[in-house]
This record gives structure tokens, C-alpha cells and sequence, in this order.
């Protein structure tokens, strides 16, 4: 992004995440110089090879690995420059991640998953979420008697019940079949579009991508604008 329009986005107001020049390296470099912004109602894609950085990358925007080069903004704040319980708190009640792994509680019901959600946003439950999410049938079921996707949808609205500012999803409908994998990202548009939210996500799949307002393609170190 030029300096122009990076100044354009910090001026209308709208501006939920601003990273700066991140680079990032393990035994070999992964990525340099890194510069992406995302505005409230807007969906961001990353797309790219496996092993291109486009999971660390989505780890690093959302606050779970710093950069060994860079900035990350959020409410005119370097997240990585704040205290351990001002980070905590933003990644409670600002960041809602969903993983590839659905980390949910297995020893327990569907709605007693929701149920500690709830308790520690202060949220209440959203009935038409679940109902949207088509999995509204299954609350009293254990989780591991549940099918993988109708796991994936209920990590998916245990995120969603605390109301994110940003949503950060790895793979979200890695898997799903088609019809189910297009209702979860429905609501998902629905709620950034209702809720002056924002989604970032990678994945590997191109259609997918394609809903979203904005794609970039991570290869070779650096972060391709497509769309």
C-alpha cells in the first residue's frame, strides 16, 4: 500500500488494524516488509502455497506472534509494545481467532461451550447465530458426538458470541462441504457488515477468497494485492 492511501485509510475514520513493514524469519526468512490495513464492514483474503507464512502472518496481525520486524495497530496502539493484561484483554474482548483446531471443551455439552463464552464476554447468547449457523439442534449433544463440521460451526459461534471487533480465521471452512462451508461464511459477512467489524482470513481456496473485498496472494517474501 502506498503512503497515500495508507494515509487515506487513517483518515476516514473507519480503520480497525494497521500493520507496518512486518517482516518475520525461523531459520530462513519468511516474509519482508509487510504492509496491510483493514477497515470496519471490509474482508481481507490471504491466499498462497502451504509453507508460504500465511498462517504466521495471520498469527502476528492478531496478536499471537510478534515480528521480529514491524507494527501492528489496533485502536492507535503497537499491540506488541503494550502490557501483558492490555494485550489479554484486547485478544478476550477485541480479537476473536478461529483456529483450524476447534479448541473446544470435550467434556462438555454444546451449550455449556457457549455457555463460557458468554460468562467471560457478557454477552448474551444469540439464538438466531446458532440458528443460522444451522446448528441449533444439537446444544444438548456432547461435543464428541458431534460431526466435525457441526465442531467447526460451534467454535465458529463461540467466537462469534463475544462480539469481536476483528475476526482472524485460519482455513474456516477447510472442513466443510460446499453448501456448509457457504453458510458459515454468510454469517460471517452478515456480521462484519452488522456489527462495524472486520475479517481477515487465509485459505487455500480461491472461490472462497474471491467473496471477500480484498485478496492478497503471499509468495516469494512479499504480499501481492489481486483484488
Amino acid at each position: 500500500m502506498s503512503e497515500l492511501k495508507q494515509n487515506e485509510s487513517l483518515m476516514t475514520g473507519n480503520l480497525l488494524l494497521q500493520a507496518n513493514n512486518i517482516s518475520h524469519k525461523f531459520d530462513y526468512e519468511l516474509f519482508n516488509n509487510i504492509t496491510l490495513s483493514l477497515q470496519k464492514k471490509q474482508s481481507i483474503a490471504i491466499i498462497g502455497m502451504s509453507g508460504s507464512g500465511k498462517s504466521t502472518l495471520l498469527n502476528i496481525l492478531s496478536s499471537l506472534l510478534k515480528p521480529v520486524e514491524g507494527e501492528v495497530l489496533f485502536n492507535d496502539k503497537e499491540i506488541y509494545s503494550l502490557k501483558q493484561k492490555e494485550l489479554l484483554n484486547i485478544r478476550r474482548n477485541d480479537f476473536g481467532i478461529i483456529f483450524q483446531a476447534h479448541y473446544l471443551f470435550r467434556g462438555f455439552s454444546a451449550s455449556e461451550n457457549l455457555d463460557i463464552s458468554t460468562l467471560l464476554s457478557g454477552e448474551e447468547l444469540d439464538m438466531q447465530l446458532l440458528s443460522d449457523l444451522k446448528i441449533n439442534h444439537v446444544l444438548s449433544q456432547g461435543v464428541g458426538e458431534l460431526s466435525g463440521g457441526q465442531q467447526q460451526r460451534l467454535s465458529i459461534a463461540r467466537i462469534m458470541t463475544k462480539k469481536p471487533k476483528i475476526i482472524f480465521a485460519d482455513e474456516p471452512t477447510g472442513n466443510l462441504d460446499k453448501d456448509t462451508a457457504n453458510i458459515v461464511m454468510g454469517t460471517l459477512f452478515n456480521y462484519i457488515k452488522n456489527n462495524d467489524a472486520g475479517l481477515i482470513l487465509v485459505t487455500h481456496e480461491s472461490d472462497l477468497a474471491y467473496q471477500c473485498d480484498k485478496v492478497y496472494k503471499l509468495e516469494d517474501l512479499v504480499l501481492q494485492e489481486l483484488k
